[in-house]
């Protein structure tokens, strides 16, 4: 699953990038209403976590922008600004929810999770590929069946994975996506993780979906 917070106060822009990568998500940060279109422009978000008071492009009009380009992408607008009048336009210009600041990650989490499984994102809740399976909305993964047990890690890496299949992913691509760092190539971080995911995915069967390619990357793929 995969979100994007645009906020630009450090303190709950890590707040809440520490917590929905607790729970398996995919989190991309912008800090102003400029480089949060930019990203919106380039990647598809399940969900976009919004401030309104924001530096070069106010909220307001990144919403309207959103709406006007993509219809149906959902938008959760957190902020400060709780009068009513401020709801309302907020819900009027195309919010799919509005929470106030203060607030409990618990409560952002909880309606997160309950517009995704409204209608048009529904089916975007169950990623497959051969016979592996990951369903976004319990949190859960299977091979032909049989539950995965995976780590935090591992779960995002998989996920990853399973949205960009027979694409080749490379360390540094990885490195950026998953674990939010600039890629080392004297570092192992990578080679180690996809082996325990290997281990879990393919190891007990015979036939095989994540592949090395030698020198350059990984690719989820049902080649020989």
């Amino acid at each position: 699953m995969q979100i994007l917070i645009i906020e630009d106060e450090p303190k709950t822009v890590a707040f809440i990038k520490r917590g929905f990568e607790e729970e398996g998500f995919m989190v991309d940060i912008a800090t102003d209403g400029a480089d949060g279109l930019h990203h919106t422009a380039t990647v598809h978000y399940d969900v976009i976590v919004l401030d309104i008071m924001l530096p070069n492009r106010d909220g307001w009009s990144v919403l309207t922008e959103i709406r006007r380009r993509q219809p149906d992408q959902p938008v959760i607008v957190l902020t400060a600004l709780g009068a009513v009048s401020e709801r309302v336009k907020g819900l009027n210009l195309g919010a799919d929810d509005y929470l106030i600041k203060p607030f409990a990650f618990s409560e952002l989490l909880a309606r997160v999770r309950t517009l995704l499984r409204r209608g048009p994102m529904r089916q975007t809740l169950m990623l497959r590929f051969a016979d592996l399976e990951m369903d976004l909305s319990r949190h859960r993964a299977s091979r032909a069946g049989a539950p995965l047990d995976l780590a935090p890690q591992e779960y995002r890496l998989l996920e990853y994975l399973l949205r960009h299949p027979g694409e080749v992913l490379t360390r540094t691509r990885l490195a950026e996506q998953i674990w939010d760092m600039n890629f080392d190539g004297d570092s192992n971080v990578i080679d180690v993780a996809v082996r325990r995911l290997r281990r879990k995915v393919d190891d007990p069967r015979s036939r095989k979906l994540i592949h090395t390619l030698r020198g350059v990357g990984y690719v989820l793929d049902e080649r020989d």
